[in-house]
């Protein structure tokens, strides 16, 4: 039938079944904590900013810590960040990932970070320890300051790390424009290797150091050159620092069996690592013809045979006290704390000198 007026009529659409729409999910705000437990929004800064101390009681502050927990706050990082002009982000800068050492610093300077609500962005040289691209289209924009190996000082004037706040790991104290320093007791690591070979009676000595222009490095040496007085012989060779690097290199120095030295000092495992691949190649056996020594402690240590006779150096410790230093720097405290002690781990690699 047609419809009065002779137009056909539309088909009424069903009103929205309001009851089968989801409820939208609207995210807690500080004013719903401070609602629910009965405070106001600025006690509620106060508590989960940290700064309740002296200005609200304990328990408000409990209160408001669990009432933000049961609602299921979470602090607007973006605005908060955008406020205080502060990402709450540190850089660190590495030479490589490949090296267990780095892996473990950055895990100690993320604990840290961590507790004091701050990311750490991790950044290895793409070309060990040569320069690097920057990362960030402006590194004072994503960043707060940074953390960085001596061995990657080069990647810093690449992303526009030494204009921000900086903390330099293992490096010369007396130079760069570093607002901090956190160094392990290198000097010290090498005299302990030095005193236990000589108690062995070795007299003829190879420093085996790495192809890298680094302040570590050299203070290593001359600390091994100054603890060896008269009658006794040292010389260095460098190779890159791989085991095949270090390998081929101490195949080339122990060739000529007059000149040999009885103990092999080297600033790295990886490097001890291939000079024991070199000794076995050219038939010596290690340690009764030949001691080898390394820096580090890496599980690598433990991997070879004979396991390895090495300095341990603390990583992870370097990892929180660098991490420790720059939120230091950024409060405007001075910064200042003795070199990291080290200690020799005495395994296998090494005995007593042969006889003449």
């Amino acid at each position: 039938m047609a419809a009065v007026g002779g137009s056909t009529p539309r088909t009424a659409r069903p009103p929205p079944d309001l009851a089968r729409q989801e409820p939208r999910v609207t995210r807690p705000t500080s004013r719903d904590v401070a609602t629910a437990a009965g405070v106001s929004q600025a006690t509620v800064s106060l508590v989960l900013g940290d700064k309740w101390t002296g200005r609200v009681s304990p328990r408000t502050a409990d209160l408001v810590r669990e009432t933000a927990t049961r609602l299921g706050y979470r602090p607007n990082l973006a605005a908060r960040n955008l406020r205080l002009g502060s990402t709450r982000t540190a850089l660190l800068v590495v030479p490589a990932l490949t090296n267990e050492f780095f892996a473990r610093v950055y895990t100690g300077a993320a604990r840290v970070a961590a507790a004091h609500g701050f990311g750490v962005v991790l950044y290895p040289s793409p070309d060990g320890t040569g320069p690097a691209r920057d990362p960030f289209a402006s590194a004072r924009a994503a960043l707060d300051g940074v953390i960085a190996s001596s061995m990657a000082a080069d990647a810093l004037h690449a992303i526009g790390g030494d204009t921000l706040p900086l903390v330099m790991l293992d490096s010369d104290p007396a130079a760069g424009a570093a607002s901090a320093h956190v160094n392990l007791a290198m000097a010290d690591g090498m005299r302990q290797v030095t005193e236990h070979l000589l108690a062995l009676g070795h007299r003829r000595f190879l420093h085996l150091a790495p192809d890298v222009d680094s302040w570590t490095f050299d203070t290593r040496a001359d600390a091994l050159s100054a603890l060896l007085g008269p009658g006794r012989a040292l010389r260095t060779v460098r190779a890159p620092l791989t085991v095949d690097g270090a390998r081929t290199a101490m195949e080339a120095a122990l060739a000529a069996p007059e000149d040999r030295p009885t103990a092999v000092v080297c600033d790295d495992d990886i490097l001890a690592a291939g000079a024991c691949k070199a000794a076995r190649r050219l038939g010596l056996r290690v340690p009764e013809d030949l001691s080898v020594t390394g820096f580090d402690d890496l599980a690598l240590a433990t991997a070879v045979d004979p396991e390895l006779t090495t300095v341990h150096l603390p990583a992870e410790r370097v990892g929180e006290q660098g991490m420790t230093a720059l939120l230091a720097v950024l409060d405007g405290t001075p910064w200042t704390a003795p070199d990291i002690p080290v200690h020799l781990v005495v395994r296998d690699s090494c005995g007593p000198a042969p006889a003449p």
